[in-house]
């Protein structure tokens, strides 16, 4: 009998996520009976501790089909980190009890550095306990700090949403700024990397002379020098957009937006950063100004997404099926870029012994001398990530979506106190 395969998304979800997980489960539905059905864990990694599975297989193909271009996650996520191994046992022997129960012998974990971190833990108990699973980690992350992988699914499309933000944002305030306001601050996500506020950088181009300053989480922030260069640009151009990355912070390593809190991660709760920025420009300079955070509009804007991440985030999905059939393990399928102009690139792999709890950062070589934009370098590795539009159907004038019916398989272990 073939062994049933288990599928969760982990983290903040992506307009593209769904569009890995149709890559898994089309693959799955084609491996000739290699696979037997797909589960998914409701909410995460939390529907497995749980044993509260879904089942994929009662979802028509034309629904899965439809999660290649429906945004969010379509089986619900969750931020719940595993401990280490040493630390709590119990989790990990709960999932391979759930999976032995159920007869799962794939797991595909669709997320970003921690859900690594767990594929990779799973992968080495489950061979101690003699129970062999091939835990398969699928990339997604809108921060882009995976290691090996070129890029990240989910990232080109929130770098073009930016890069479009940012220009048509500019166009507003240029407009306004000879009697009112002269500055635009959007603040972005990234908490340790740049990568989405560099994308910002995109609105200044051969075709638009666009003044934007970049704060970003690899530059230490300088008061001073920041003031400097507003100044400058609004002496020469009237006006100026800032992007400003959550993770910006101060020389200390204090987060200019942290809020003394933290979530479930452990990671300081970030949010503010933008205000901060714009009531210290008017403080400093006493130029009138307007703010925005991009929040969650930034990564679930599927009607404005790239197709080049539309199709990495598809392949990555597939690829972890046709991976586990090749008999491997402990393995992330990667974007390996081949060439930049034209832009091809192909499906690799990186050991998770390599990928969990590594973090890619922006290259300096990618940050401009003076630490507020991005260099030729970054335009080349950015612009062929934010390639195409991959529009969803439309009906009365509104994205048509697909809501899955997620109906539950039936439990069969005693209940499990997380």
């Amino acid at each position: 009998m073939a062994k049933n395969a288990f599928y969760a998304q982990s983290g903040g979800v992506t307009a593209v996520i769904n569009a890995s997980a149709c890559g898994v489960i089309e693959a799955a539905r084609q491996s000739n009976g290699q696979i037997g059905k797909v589960y998914a864990g409701r909410n995460g990694i939390i529907g497995a501790l749980t044993e509260d599975l879904i089942d994929t297989s009662l979802e028509s193909d034309e629904d899965i089909a439809a999660l290649r271009y429906t945004p969010s996650g379509a089986f619900g996520s969750c931020r719940f980190k595993l401990k280490s191994l040493e630390d709590n046992e119990r989790e990990y022997h709960r999932l391979i009890d759930v999976f032995k129960a159920h007869d799962i012998g794939y797991f595909f974990y669709n997320g970003g550095g921690d859900s690594a971190d767990t594929c990779y833990k799973v992968s080495q108990l489950s061979e101690k306990m003699g129970f062999p699973v091939q835990a398969i980690h699928v990339p997604k992350t809108v921060d882009n700090d995976l290691p090996i992988t070129d890029n990240c699914p989910g990232f080109g499309s929130v770098a073009k949403y930016i890069a479009v933000a940012t220009l048509e944002a500019s166009f507003d305030v240029r407009s306004m700024a000879k009697t009112s306001t002269k500055i635009f601050v959007l603040e972005v996500m990234g908490r340790h990397a740049g990568w989405i506020a560099a994308a910002g950088g995109l609105a200044s181009n051969e075709n638009y002379d666009i003044p934007v300053v970049i704060l970003f989480p690899e530059i230490e922030f300088d008061q001073d020098k920041f003031m400097a260069a507003i100044q400058e640009k609004v002496e020469k151009y009237d006006y100026c957009s800032v992007v400003v990355s959550e993770g910006a912070r101060w020389p200390d390593g204090r987060f200019l937006a942290e809020q003394g809190t933290r979530d479930a991660f452990g990671h300081a709760q970030l949010g503010g950063a933008a205000p901060v920025v714009a009531n210290m420009i008017k403080d400093a300079l006493g130029y009138k100004y307007h703010w925005a955070v991009a929040d969650y509009l930034q990564r679930a804007g599927r009607h404005l997404a790239s197709k080049t991440d539309v199709e990495q985030a598809y392949a990555m999905g597939r690829a972890a099926v046709e991976k586990a059939l090749e008999g491997k393990n402990s393995i992330m399928p990667t974007i390996v870029r081949t060439s930049n102009n034209p832009y091809t690139w192909e499906v690799g792999e990186a050991p998770l012994s390599e990928v969990a709890n590594v973090e890619k950062m922006m290259p300096r070589e990618f940050i401009s001398e003076d630490g507020f934009g991005i260099t030729q370098a970054c335009r080349d590795y950015l612009i062929p990530l934010i390639q195409g539009e991959d529009y969803p159907p439309y009906e009365n004038g509104m994205p048509k979506y697909v809501t899955l019916k997620n109906q539950s398989v039936e439990k069969k272990l005693e209940p499990f106190e997380l």
